[in-house]
């Protein structure tokens, strides 16, 4: 028998846009002439590039943490990233005055190992593999007696998560699609709810890169395929979809198109050229898989969720 998992309700959607409100940017969203022209569709941009830490993730991490009874939380928190929700973690512990454990897997993004630093978080490094990062946060976990954060697989981070999706409705008015990339889900799960929730008939589509399509073959299965050794640029897009954001993808998320890299450094490219906005690959990849499918979604207009900005300068996909 299946497991039955409680989706966050409306309520609680906008009980977190209540408490995290006073930590967060309420991100602009920017249209671009020209990219609508290459597109052949309205499209409106949420520039998550511009949140606080960078990206998304200090929504729902500011959720979880301004959530927690003062009891649970005195010995600080933890969690493994790869980086945005390691340094979005960071930012809230240090807003709530706690210490944040973070586990980064060696080869991190430099610009995002550095940010984690600013915001107080203690790095832990361990080998780039889920079950390092697994167990090594365990470590930790039994060391200091903190309270675990996920980084996706927490309905308070997917009510979190789902804000951007609110306010993007609230600032574009109805769509006839969102498109958001995944990875672990949590966004993409957040982003769904909010289209049922707020929107009238909003669509959802996720962007996932080739090399880790993981959320593509689970959806497709209808079962969790995990993401073994997966290879993009799109370093935010390497984890494997949650136990709780799954069911909410498979009943509220309507398809799910695969990129290549060479499709994500492109449509970064695009960003950064024609909209003179700071992109990372993860953010990139709901334009690109657009791209890739204009016939499907001319005309309409579309919500692209721009998830982060934290970017190696010295490493960028066209060098």
């Amino acid at each position: 028998m299946t497991a039955t998992v409680n989706f966050p309700s409306r309520e609680e959607i906008l009980g977190a846009a209540d408490r995290i409100r006073p930590y967060i940017h309420r991100t602009p969203v920017i249209t671009s002439e020209t990219i609508n022209r290459i597109c052949g569709a309205e499209l409106f941009f949420k520039c998550e590039n511009l949140q606080k830490a960078g990206a998304f993730k200090v929504r729902g991490a500011t959720n979880a943490v301004m959530s927690l009874p003062g009891e649970d939380i005195k010995r600080g928190v933890a969690t493994h990233s790869s980086g945005n929700h390691a340094a979005a973690l960071s930012m809230a512990a240090r807003n709530r005055g706690i210490r944040a454990y973070i586990v980064m897997p060696g080869n991190s993004s430099k610009v995002k190992i550095a940010a984690v630093q600013s915001y107080g978080g203690e790095i832990t490094f361990c080998e780039p593999t889920l079950a390092a990062r697994e167990e090594t946060l365990n470590q930790v976990l039994a060391q200091t007696f903190a309270t675990e954060i996920h980084p996706y697989n927490d309905l308070r981070i997917i009510a979190g998560q789902a804000t951007a999706a609110l306010e993007l409705i609230e600032d574009a008015g109805n769509l006839d699609y969102i498109i958001t990339p995944v990875g672990g889900g949590g966004l993409l799960s957040g982003t769904a709810l909010s289209a049922s929730y707020f929107g009238k008939g909003i669509k959802v589509i996720a962007g996932e890169p080739s090399g880790a399509d993981d959320a593509y073959q689970s959806f497709y299965k209808g079962e969790l395929v995990p993401s073994v050794n997966p290879d993009t640029i799109a370093d935010g897009l390497r984890t494997s979809l949650g136990s709780l954001t799954f069911p909410i993808i498979r009943k509220f998320v309507t398809d799910i198109h695969t990129v290549s890299d060479f499709n994500i450094a492109e449509a970064m490219k695009l960003v950064w050229e024609r909209m003179k906005l700071i992109i990372e690959p993860s953010a990139a990849t709901p334009l690109a898989a657009l791209l890739k499918n204009k016939t499907r979604y001319a005309g309409k207009r579309i919500g692209i969720i721009l998830t982060g900005g934290n970017v190696d300068l010295n490493k960028l996909p066209w060098q």
